[in-house]
């Protein structure tokens, strides 16, 4: 079994009559990228300020690296890297200067301080303006830098929180594509609070679901499709009518029905087969032109963990 990067049991906290964290218990194992998904407001950026010992919990407990949140949050914070709510970057000063101030804070030596500002600032596609004061950047290649200035100091695990938040879609595709290449070759854990389903898919090996600050799922992507039990048909064709796609909806091994711009989705709820649904489909006049399977999307599976936590 891989060794433990960060294991929680039992964590809370709490901000007045308002639950953030609610009774986490989450173990990650050292090497992967590790998803933390969840809306605003889930209790994401709560756990990772706790999990750095910035916060203190009302109850359970954590350790990070082998150390205690409550007694050993210095070396915590000593061993690990971060990019919370704000860049941190000196937007006055060079890309060059920040990661050289940063470097000395951590006690890089000068030697080491040189070789790492250029391999990390070539590899994100900003060594040719390490000169340049920071505050022209665009957002997307502050972020860049942010993560750079994150992993300067060989940590041995790195808390991102929605690195890719206010970018737009190429910016965003950079970063992502930046960071996993990256983290392969240094190979450090990453704790990564999103909302973004796709990014979770793209870089995650496992992924943990949070909503009102209770876990809700953990697993890799497949196990959490797995486990939610469905898979989808993708029918192609006309004549799928309201009372067509109602009566299909109301079957027991139909988990949702919808149509859009000719195409009739069913979710399928276990390994439930879809031949009887292509016979009433055809009975009840719909014509098919083809039909595509394929399991359910993260995405789908998040709103329906989501979904059934609401319910409960």
């Amino acid at each position: 079994m891989d060794p433990l990067a960060i294991s929680t049991e039992g964590l809370s906290r709490s901000f007045g009559l308002i639950l953030a964290v609610d009774n986490l218990s989450l173990d990650v194992p050292s090497g992967i990228v590790f998803g933390f998904l969840g809306p605003n407001g889930s209790g994401k950026t709560t756990t990772i300020h706790l999990l750095l010992g910035l916060l203190e919990p009302d109850s359970g407990r954590a350790t990070v690296l082998d150390c205690d949140t409550r007694a050993q949050a210095n070396d915590i914070r000593a061993k690990t890297g971060a990019l919370l709510e704000f860049t941190g970057l000196y937007e006055r000063m060079s890309a060059e200067d920040n990661l050289e101030f940063f470097g000395r804070i951590y006690s890089v030596s000068a030697q080491d301080r040189k070789a790492r500002t250029h391999e990390l600032l070539s590899h994100v596609g900003l060594w040719d303006r390490r000169k340049e004061p920071v505050k022209g950047w665009s957002r997307g290649m502050k972020q860049k830098l942010a993560v750079a200035r994150a992993l300067f100091h060989r940590p041995r695990l790195v808390f991102l929180d929605e690195p890719t938040s206010g970018l737009d879609p190429v910016a965003a595709a950079e970063l992502r594509q930046d960071l996993a290449t990256v983290v392969a070759r240094e190979g450090v854990t990453v704790f990564l609070n999103t909302h973004n389903l796709s990014e979770a898919e793209r870089l995650c090996a496992k992924v943990g679901v949070i909503h009102r600050g209770r876990l809700l799922a953990v697993g890799s992507p497949d196990e959490l499709r797995r486990g939610a039990g469905t898979n989808e048909a993708v029918i192609i064709g006309e004549g799928f009518t309201t009372p067509l796609v109602e009566a299909l909806a109301k079957r027991p091994d139909v988990v949702r029905a919808d149509v859009q711009n000719g195409r009739l989705t069913l979710r399928l709820r276990g390994d439930s087969k879809v031949g009887p649904l292509v016979n009433l489909i055809v009975q009840g006049g719909g014509q098919i032109e083809e039909i595509r399977r394929g399991s359910a999307s993260l995405e789908e599976v998040f709103l329906t963990l989501v979904k059934e936590e609401r319910k409960s």
